[in-house]
């Protein structure tokens, strides 16, 4: 009696499961470049002495990194069926 009822909740179910899939993977992926980032700078300005400054421009560069991981996540789910 209450099929339609019940594919319907799936459905949007689905759907939410997915939309929250989606969010989470683009997360992870602008923490980790971000990270990278603050990794290899702290690890450049032990290795050649030059605190803080490598830090701030690989922090910056893991920041403009994850920008574009965004763009590309963004432009690649537009272009989904």
């Amino acid at each position: 009696m209450n099929k339609p009822y019940d594919n319907d909740r799936k459905s949007n179910r689905n759907e939410i499961l997915q939309a929250l899939t989606l969010f989470s993977q683009l997360g992870i992926r602008l923490a980790a470049t971000v990270f990278v980032g603050v990794l290899i700078g702290k690890y450049l300005d032990r290795l050649l002495g030059t605190a803080p400054w490598l830090l701030l421009i690989f922090s910056l560069l893991g920041a403009a990194a994850a920008m574009k991981v965004l763009f590309d996540f963004v432009n690649k789910e537009e272009q989904k069926p």
